[in-house]
């Protein structure tokens, strides 16, 4: 709890307006095995809701959307230890829900699009279809690329 206060304090140092959103990771940390794990997990969560404050800092629970939403196994990842692709995609979903406003959640959804786009696998690359979709999804991403310069796209079309 010390610790984390003295980060927050450091960063409203720096910027007296900050909003802080706290998590905990829903990757178990085994090395030292699974009580140990969760008497850790426990403190850490313990700490952060001492902080908690509802004005300045806010907590994201990843950890337990991961442990009650999402504890079927076909949730993590072969390891059985990280989420999976899936539940990634289930925590990111629940997080721009509650913190992204709606033009930064459509945003989301676009470069979601463009991404399933590009793994896309032609069967017949050649055709008219294909080059119309390459043509579209190229202007898609001139388009996002234009509204937010910092946003590049890997383009392997």
């Amino acid at each position: 709890t010390q610790s984390l206060s003295k980060v927050c304090t450091l960063l409203k140092t720096f910027n007296p307006t900050i909003k802080m959103t706290l998590t905990v990771s829903p990757v178990r940390h085994l090395k030292d095995g699974f009580v140990e794990n969760t008497v850790s997990k426990a403190h850490l969560l313990s700490a952060v809701h001492q902080l908690v404050d509802g004005e300045n800092i806010f907590y994201f629970p990843a950890y337990e959307l991961m442990m009650d939403e999402l504890r079927d196994y076909r949730f993590y990842a072969s390891d059985m230890i990280h989420p999976s692709s899936l539940a990634v995609s289930y925590i990111w979903e629940r997080f721009l829900e509650v913190y992204a406003f709606a033009k930064a959640q459509q945003t989301a959804k676009e470069v979601q699009s463009i991404q399933q786009s590009l793994s896309h696998k032609p069967f017949n690359p050649d055709t008219p279809q294909h080059q119309r979709f390459i043509e579209n999804l190229r202007s898609k991403i001139a388009n996002l690329e234009e509204q937010y310069p910092h946003m590049q796209f890997e383009e392997s079309i």
